[in-house]
């Protein structure tokens, strides 16, 4: 099972992976914005790990038979749930009067980040 020190390690891994991709490729300069984002995009896959971690959910952490992709269940619900907390942080927070084609875009690559981390890093 994955432990507290994975969970948050990649938690911060996210984070960090996230703000970069937000600031570069989001071009993201508000800094209510990042921080809103980057807070959000840390602490989901905190909370969706705890839930796999608490339900003892052993068969999310399997690998899919794909060399370039190994993804599992965990992966992909750690870039959906993180999809869902960045774009309801946004929408309801420093973007509410932005166009929603842009906080889902920013939500949209938070997620990804979120995935391919998991993915790849942890």
């Amino acid at each position: 099972m994955i432990s507290w020190g994975t969970i948050l390690g990649g938690a911060a891994m996210t984070a960090a992976f996230t703000a970069a991709a937000l600031l570069l490729i989001g071009r993201v300069r508000c800094p209510a914005v990042l921080i809103a984002a980057v807070g959000a995009s840390a602490l989901a896959p905190v909370g969706w790990n705890a839930v796999l971690r608490a339900t003892h959910a052993r068969q999310f952490f399997t690998d899919a038979p794909i060399a370039v992709m190994p993804a599992s269940w965990q992966d992909a619900g750690s870039g959906v749930v993180t999809f869902a907390a960045v774009a309801a942080v946004l929408g309801a927070g420093p973007q509410r009067r932005e166009p929603a084609q842009r906080v889902v875009a920013l939500a949209a690559l938070a997620g990804l980040v979120a995935f391919l981390v998991d993915v790849y890093l942890y």
